[in-house]
């Protein structure tokens, strides 16, 4: 959906769907954000009855975050950067790990004030879903736009990504 398009509306619209579909499942969602900051979960507890099916987020925007809380081997880190396949991967595998939740959302990227670089530039963002049944999927993404731009985009693809996931949950 182009950028312009996307509004809290949407993403509440998503958020309703996610409930519908988690809580047919009986799953409850885990979140581990980080370039979003939290964004994702405060989205899904707009939903009244959000306690059902939401358990927690975690905004872990550090490194150090990501490997004290999540799990994140400091390896992973120093050899594919934070905004990485295998970092996001290690956040998913992470905050599902340590919750009974059944699926998890983890993202990491770079929203914008110029902290892009050539091989990662500002849009750049990595996000994983996982279910308890060990499907995982992840993506990346080249947004465009400033900060405010390049997160809401990514919380939407989060919302969706997970709604194709738990579509498609034997």
């Amino acid at each position: 959906m182009p950028v312009e398009k996307l509004s809290n509306k949407y993403l509440y619209k998503l958020a309703k769907e996610v409930s519908r579909y988690l809580r047919a499942r009986n799953l409850k969602l885990v979140t581990a954000e980080s370039c979003t900051g939290g964004w994702i979960a405060k989205v899904v507890t707009d939903i009244p009855g959000s306690s059902e099916w939401f358990d927690h987020g975690l905004v872990t925007y550090s490194n150090t975050a990501k490997i004290d809380l999540l799990g994140v081997r400091e390896a992973t880190i120093n050899k594919y950067g934070a905004v990485s396949n295998e970092v996001v991967t290690e956040m998913a595998t992470g905050i599902i790990k340590c919750s009974a939740a059944g699926a998890a959302i983890a993202v990491s990227g770079i929203a914008g004030n110029g902290d892009g670089t050539m091989d990662k530039p500002v849009g750049t963002v990595y996000l994983a879903w996982i279910l308890n049944s060990g499907q995982l999927c992840t993506e990346c993404h080249h947004f465009k736009g400033g900060r405010a731009e390049v997160r809401i985009q990514t919380v939407a693809t989060a919302l969706e990504g997970l709604l194709s996931a738990l579509a498609i949950k034997p």
